[in-house]
């Protein structure tokens, strides 16, 4: 039997973070199979994943990861919507990281906002910044703000701040924002 040295079984510790953390499904998602699945989305998140209707998200060019994560929130119940639930919950793994992957090659949307609240919200964004990216295009986990639905951003942000959605950070950053606030900082996103 080998003596494993430190330096040695510190580096096979830190192999086995490494691959934990890398997802297989993500690495053998594919794209055009999400395409195929995404005709459920369509009613809702719209053609291309870029919603006409303010009390759903763009899905384009959104990270793969907070896509999926978000879905097995819904199908576990730990976020909650009706729709979304019953959807979530008869997909598989794969079907999952195949839409996300769908959906995160898209082209980004645009959304139309008040130049005004944009420019009051561009002043207020540096704390947002860091997590969503320099140009709210979201990193892994962290969702992509830019080109989102002003309103749908409002209503996250409350959603937020009065428990309705769960996140630590996110419950303790809208706790401290005024309603004024988050009108101008959604403003901000959208026209990203």
């Amino acid at each position: 039997m080998t003596k494993k040295t430190p330096l040695l079984t510190s580096l096979l510790l830190l192999l086995a973070v490494f691959l934990s953390f890398s997802s297989p499904a993500n690495s053998a998602a594919d794209p055009e199979a999400g395409e195929k699945s995404a005709s459920a989305c369509i009613g809702c998140h719209g053609n291309k994943g870029q919603s006409k209707n303010v009390q759903w998200p763009n899905l384009a060019a959104q990270q793969s990861s907070y896509l999926i994560n978000q879905l097995n929130a819904f199908k576990s119940g730990s976020r909650t919507n009706p729709m979304m639930q019953a959807i979530a919950a008869t997909l598989s793994e794969a079907d999952k990281a195949n839409l996300a992957a769908y959906f995160s090659s898209l082209p980004a949307p645009t959304a139309v906002s008040d130049a005004a609240l944009a420019a009051a919200g561009q002043e207020k964004a540096a704390l947002c910044l860091g997590c969503h990216g320099n140009k709210g295009e979201g990193r892994g986990a962290i969702p992509r703000l830019a080109g989102q639905q002003p309103d749908y951003l409002v209503n996250q942000l409350q959603n937020f701040k009065h428990g309705v959605r769960q996140s630590g950070p996110m419950q303790s950053i809208a706790g401290n924002l005024s309603d004024a606030d988050m009108r101008e900082l959604a403003a901000f996103f959208a026209a990203m």
